[in-house]
């Protein structure tokens, strides 16, 4: 072989070597500082505005009933790091816990990665545990399958109260 040859050879290996380091470092850094959670802070809707000329007209003044009062439409941290945290529940279902993949992540020390779902089924909500080392509660019972639950219902993943409401 030339020397040439040589030369770009060991140059290549160096390039390696260098992009192996780099990489091992990041991976360390990922492991000692964790990922990077961002706070989620719920929009407060803007307040309504009334013309002042316009009068309401008698079925106005009067509320419309919801067909499904006990369907909740919503989660809300009501104890824990989050407290004051609102979501909406979507339909294809909502993941709790403490991976950034999840739809609400906790920073909750208590909480798994991926701890517990919440999904529509029949036209009913469910909710069920993924596995969890702590488990989670709807009340007072640890979950060991899925469970539905209504607006009102309380879960508990650690240290962490979420409240289903409409």
């Amino acid at each position: 072989m030339s020397e040439l040859t040589l030369t770009i050879i060991r140059l290549g290996l160096l390039v390696l070597l260098w992009i192996f380091v780099f990489s091992v470092v990041g991976v360390l850094r990922g492991d000692i500082y964790g990922t990077r959670v961002v706070s989620r802070t719920p929009r407060k809707p803007a307040p309504a505005t009334r013309q002042p000329d316009a009068r309401p007209t008698p079925a106005a003044k009067r509320p419309k009933r919801q067909p499904h009062s006990s369907v909740p439409h919503s989660l809300v941290v009501t104890q824990g790091p989050l407290t004051g945290t609102s979501l909406p529940l979507r339909e294809a279902g909502t993941i709790i816990g403490r991976n950034p993949e999840c739809a609400l992540i906790l920073d909750d020390d208590f909480a798994s990665g991926r701890h517990a779902r919440i999904f529509h089924r029949d036209g009913a909500w469910f909710v069920e545990d993924l596995g969890s080392t702590n488990g989670t509660f709807v009340g007072p019972e640890r979950l060991t399958g899925p469970v539905r639950v209504e607006a009102g219902s309380t879960l508990r993943i650690g240290k962490t109260v979420i409240e289903l409401r409409r």
